[in-house]
Formats: structure tokens, C-alpha cells, sequence
């Protein structure tokens, strides 16, 4: 059984996360072999306040979270509990030093991470980071989901088990689902349209109501290049040139 455990100072963002939609069902079917442990940073202060943060030395604005804290939940919390040592522990910072999160690094993180034998560790940060002696120490990868600030921790953790685990075989209903996403093949997803046939005056593209699958692959295809090409140029840029090695 594959276990993640997630340090946070609020454990219902990710409560609520792990029992909602389809990345709930990573932790509570039978057929999928992951344990989900929310642990509360808060748990293990060393004071009767419950302090988790302090000052930062040399000055400057904001709170630091501390290392003493985080270590005791990380050995008392984690550690202990599950009878390993730390090196059994795989231990992750979201941070902007990590490589950026994409389509590429989330399949990596499937099909290594998700599959590697130790235990995975999240970290979600607060306030102004972490004491820097504990990352050094127990910190094993550093991951950044893009370049901009969040107030914690947690919105990235999500994020990266959200759609990282989703490629895990028999967490979707529909083992295709992901390969047509958007990304998959370089382009953004085709549009998509259900019932009903007219809507404000709009009908269904003809041919999606033909049956001709042939048509209607050539015809997502399309509209995949042209979406792409008006709304992201930046990966219209990237698939023309590797179609462009190809020829």
C-alpha cells in the first residue's frame, strides 16, 4: 500500500479534497493501493501556545515556520507511526527552487514517485517558508507549480496529487480520458459539446452527428491546431516545430 502523508497547518483543505470527485476514488477504492494520512503541523509544538512560527532572525517581514516543530511532525507524526526510518521517507516542498509542475513532469511523478516504494511526504508552507536548516536536512525534492505566490502550501499539493494521480490505471472511469486531455499530444483539447442539439440558436458541428469516425477524428484534430494556434501560441510554437522534424 503506497502511503502519502501531507503536513499541514489546515487539514480540512485537504479533508475535503481527498473525499470530493474523482480523486477521492484513489483513497477509498479497493482496487487502487494508496493511504492518504493528514497530518496537523500544529500538533507538535513545543509550547503551550501551539507556535509553529517565529521571527525571522536578521529581520524582515513576516513569520517563519520552525524547524523544531516540523521536525517533531515529521518524526512523531510520520516516522514513528509508520515504523520506517527517515530514509524511507520521500520528502517534498512545494517552492518556487523546484523544477515547474507541466504535463511532462506530472507523468514522471506517475510513474516514478507514485510507484517508488517509499512513503511520499508533503510539506505545505506558510507565512514566510520554512526554517532553512530543516529543508536542508529532510527536504529530498523541491516542486514549483508556476511563478507566482499562493498563501500556502496546500493549493500546490493539491494540485500536483490531483493531477498526478488521475494517470494512475483505475483511478478514472475511462482509462482514455487523459490521453485526449489537453497536452497530451502537444495541443489543447478539441471543443466539446452534449445535448441538447440547438442551444440559443447554435447546432452541433454536423459532423459529430454523422458516425464517420475517421471525419470526426481529422475534424477534432482541426480545432485542436486552430484553438491552439489562437489561444496558446506559445505551444503552437513548440508542435510546429516538432512537426516540422518529423517531415
Amino acid at each position: 500500500m503506497k502511503r502519502i502523508w501531507i503536513l499541514t497547518l489546515f487539514p480540512e483543505f485537504i479533508e475535503s479534497f481527498s473525499k470530493t470527485g474523482v480523486i477521492s476514488q484513489a483513497f477509498s477504492s479497493e482496487k487502487n493501493s494508496f493511504e492518504l494520512h493528514i497530518i496537523n503541523i500544529r500538533d507538535f509544538a513545543l509550547d503551550k501556545y501551539k507556535s509553529v512560527d517565529d521571527t525571522p532572525f536578521g529581520g524582515g517581514p513576516g513569520m517563519v515556520m520552525k524547524a523544531d516543530v516540523l521536525f517533531e511532525a515529521l518524526d512523531k507524526g510520520i516516522r514513528k507511526p509508520a515504523e520506517v526510518e527517515f530514509e524511507d521517507l520521500h520528502v517534498i516542498y512545494t517552492s518556487p527552487r523546484g523544477r515547474v509542475w507541466n504535463r511532462d513532469r506530472c507523468h514522471e511523478f506517475a510513474q516514478n514517485q507514485l510507484k517508488d516504494k517509499k512513503d511520499l511526504v508533503f510539506i505545505c508552507g506558510r507565512y514566510e517558508g520554512i526554517d532553512e536548516r530543516f529543508l536542508e536536512k529532510y527536504v529530498d525534492e523541491y516542486i514549483s507549480i508556476g511563478d507566482f505566490v499562493l498563501t500556502g502550501g496546500e493549493v500546490a499539493v493539491m494540485t500536483i496529487l490531483d493531477s498526478s494521480l488521475r494517470l494512475v490505471p483505475g483511478i478514472l472511469g475511462n482509462s482514455e480520458s487523459f490521453q485526449q486531455d489537453s497536452f497530451e499530444n502537444g495541443l489543447i483539447e478539441y471543443p466539446q459539446y452534449t445535448r441538447p442539439r440547438e442551444f440559443q440558436g447554435a447546432e452541433i458541428p454536423e459532423v459529430l452527428l454523422s458516425g464517420h469516425h475517421k471525419n470526426i477524428q481529422e475534424y477534432q484534430q482541426q480545432k485542436q491546431e486552430e484553438l491552439t494556434q489562437k489561444h496558446r501560441t506559445d505551444l503552437w510554437d513548440i508542435y510546429q516545430k516538432k512537426q516540422s522534424k518529423k517531415s
